[in-house]
C-alpha cells in the first residue's frame, strides 16, 4: 500500500469515530437523522427531526465529541513532535513528564479554585518545566544510551511530580475539592461543555500551526546536531519552539480531559507506519488519528458499563501491550 494512501485512512479513521460518537450511547441516533441534522444545519433549513434527537446531537454530544477529537489530535502532535524531535519512538508526553508536571500545574490550580483560563495557564507551566528538568538532565549526564537515561529520567521527574499531586490531594477539602481531582486525573469528557471549547481550541489549534510551520526543520532534527546545523538549522532554538508548541497542546489537552495517557505513544507510531517520517505528512495523519482513535475510546467509555469508565483506564489498557512490543522491537531500524 501507498504512502499516498495513508492520509486517506486517518481521514476514514476520524470520520469513523465521528459517526460512532454522535449515534451510539443510552439515546440512539440514527444515521439518517444525524445525516439529516448536518445537512440542514449546512443548508440552514428547519431540520424534520424530532426536537429530543437535535438536543441530543448539538447540545450533549456535541461539545464533547469535538473535545475529544481535539484532545486525541493534541496527544497525538504532540506525541508525534516528542518522537522526532528525540529520534526515538518510545517518547510520549507522558514518559518526558509533559503529561505529570501539566497534572501538577491543574491540579494547584483547582486547589486553589482558579478559573478555566489559571489552570490552563499553570498545566502549561507545569508541563514546560517538567519536559525541560528532563532534557536538561538527560543531556547533562552524556551517557551511553541516551534513550535510555531520558526514558529513566522522565519516570524519575514524573514520580517526582506525582508526589506533589499526592500532597495537593491530602491537603485538599476531602469532600469538594478531592473528588473533583481524583475523577479528573483519571481523565473524563463527561463534563464537557460548550465553554470549554474555546479555552481548548486555541492553544491546539496554535500549536500545531507552529509544529506544522516548523515541519521541514524537524525532519533535518532527524540529523545529528552537528550535520543540521552545517545547513543551516538553529538546533537549540528550534528544540525550544518545538518543546514549547508539544508542551502547549499537551497541556490545554490535561487541563481539558485529565490524564489520558498513551496517546501520545500509540498513535505516531501508527501514523509513521501510514506515512512515513516525512512530518508535511506525518503530523496531519497523527492530528487526525488521535482524533478518531479517542473518539472511539470515548465512546467505549460511556457506553461499555452503566457507569462512565475513565478514559486513562481504557487508553492503559490499550497502550501497555503496546509498549511492550514496541520495546521489545525497538533495535529494529526505525525512520
Amino acid at each position: 500500500m501507498g504512502r499516498s494512501y495513508g492520509l486517506l485512512i486517518a481521514f476514514a479513521v476520524l470520520i469513523a469515530g465521528l459517526l460512532l460518537a454522535f449515534t451510539v450511547g443510552r439515546y440512539p441516533v440514527s444515521l439518517g437523522d444525524l445525516l439529516h441534522l448536518v445537512i440542514a444545519k449546512l443548508t440552514g433549513r428547519s431540520p424534520d427531526v424530532p426536537a429530543a434527537v437535535q438536543n441530543v446531537i448539538w447540545l450533549v454530544r456535541g461539545p464533547r465529541v469535538l473535545a475529544a477529537a481535539l484532545v486525541g489530535a493534541a496527544l497525538a502532535v504532540a506525541g508525534t513532535a516528542f518522537q522526532g524531535l528525540f529520534r526515538n519512538p518510545l517518547v510520549s508526553p507522558d514518559l518526558l513528564g509533559a503529561s505529570s508536571g501539566a497534572a501538577l500545574g491543574a491540579v494547584l490550580g483547582i486547589y486553589f479554585s482558579l478559573g478555566v483560563l489559571e489552570i490552563e495557564a499553570l498545566a502549561f507551566a507545569g508541563g514546560l518545566v517538567a519536559v525541560g528538568a528532563v532534557y536538561l538532565i538527560g543531556s547533562a549526564m552524556s551517557p551511553r544510551d541516551p534513550v535510555l537515561v531520558l526514558v529513566l529520567t522522565g519516570v524519575v521527574i514524573g514520580a517526582l511530580l506525582g508526589a506533589g499531586v499526592g500532597l495537593l490531594k491530602y491537603m485538599a477539602d476531602p469532600y469538594n475539592q478531592l473528588p473533583a481531582m481524583t475523577f479528573w486525573l483519571l481523565g473524563s469528557l463527561a463534563a464537557t461543555n460548550v465553554t470549554d471549547l474555546v479555552p481548548l481550541f486555541g492553544p491546539v489549534a496554535l500549536g500545531t500551526l507552529v509544529l506544522l510551520a516548523l515541519r521541514w526543520r524537524m525532519n533535518v532534527m532527524a540529523l545529528p546536531d552537528e550535520e543540521a546545523r552545517a545547513l543551516g538549522v538553529p538546533t537549540t532554538a528550534l528544540r525550544i519552539a518545538i518543546v514549547a508548541a508539544a508542551t502547549l497542546v499537551t497541556s490545554a489537552s490535561v487541563a481539558t480531559a485529565g490524564i489520558v495517557g498513551w496517546v501520545g505513544l500509540v498513535v505516531p507510531h501508527i501514523a509513521r507506519t501510514l506515512v512515513g517520517p516525512d512530518f508535511a505528512r506525518l503530523i496531519p495523519a497523527a492530528a487526525l488519528l488521535g482524533g478518531g482513535f479517542l473518539l472511539l475510546i470515548d465512546t467505549l467509555a460511556r457506553t461499555m458499563t452503566a457507569t462512565e469508565i475513565p478514559l486513562g483506564i481504557l487508553t492503559a489498557l490499550v497502550g501497555t501491550p503496546f509498549f511492550i512490543w514496541l520495546l521489545a522491537s525497538v533495535s529494529k531500524t526505525w525512520a
